[in-house]
């Protein structure tokens, strides 16, 4: 497998001098096979955007798996050329709390967009999954559910041909029964981590989780690599930086990608 990382930051977009290098898209992560362009894209922030120049001229093909419907995770959709042509064939999965299309349609669809989700183009599938083992394509997948706020939320367990990528952008840090299950001994542990210790108010009240809880959830589990992304909007690339360096921990960028057969 192939991991990219299209979008990391979480909540908004951000732009300007203070951003110039880690990234500014929110959540997306391609996972790719076979040298392919990505056939599971794992949310559908405005990283959705850099991601659909990895197809050039071809459409999208395969699987989204959103971990919730907050608009951080799903602003990308209708701003994704691969996925709304003709000859594109989308399955959009996203965890079960009600009819899954009429839930996108919520935030999707006039006065608020000039859209509805039945308008793209293409092959669309709307999937509400409930936890449990699924296989998508070329990847077998574990969703199971985290505590976050505001509406179902999972987490996201992926394989494929001997390797093994844990996926949690949004949960508490009090939810290391769940997240642990997923995480446990893979080969890289994608973790959200807005915060640090010294912001654990903050952290609760938003129903994120710390650096510093993830890298000691990383060492009890025996996750091989740990990346942290859903950086907040106002952290500076400087203070992202500067972060890394004192905890001893890698922070996800735009365009890192990690081939998980050398990870």
């Amino acid at each position: 497998m192939r991991i990219t990382f299209f979008g990391v930051r979480g909540s908004s977009p951000v732009w300007g001098p203070e951003y110039p290098s880690i990234g500014g898209h929110t959540s997306c992560v391609g996972v790719s096979v076979d040298g392919g362009p990505p056939s599971l894209v794992l949310d559908a922030g405005t990283g959705l955007q850099p991601l659909a120049r990895e197809y050039g001229d071809r459409p999208f093909r395969g699987t989204v798996l959103l971990t919730h419907l907050h608009w951080d995770h799903v602003f990308g959709i209708p701003f994704f050329p691969p996925a709304d042509r003709d000859d594109a064939d989308v399955l959009l999965v996203q965890p079960a709390q009600g009819d899954p299309m009429r839930l996108l349609e919520s935030s999707m669809s006039p006065p608020h967009f000039p859209i509805t989700p039945d308008q793209l183009r293409g092959r669309w599938e709307h999937v509400a999954l409930e936890p449990g083992r699924y296989h998508f394509g070329s990847f077998d997948v574990v969703a199971r559910e985290v505590v976050h706020k505001g509406g179902r939320t999972y987490g996201y367990r992926i394989e494929s041909d001997g390797s093994t990528c844990c996926y949690v952008p949004d949960a508490v840090d009090d939810n290391d029964d769940a997240i642990g299950a997923l995480a446990s001994g893979v080969d890289l542990f994608v973790r959200g981590a807005p915060f640090v210790a010294a912001e654990q108010a903050h952290a609760d009240a938003y129903g994120h989780g710390t650096v510093e809880h993830a890298i000691e959830l990383a060492r009890k589990v025996g996750a091989r690599r740990l990346v942290v992304t859903h950086h907040g909007p106002t952290r500076t690339d400087a203070q992202l930086r500067a972060i890394a360096e004192r905890l001893g921990v890698e922070i996800a960028t735009d365009g890192l990608t990690i081939d998980l057969g050398t990870a």
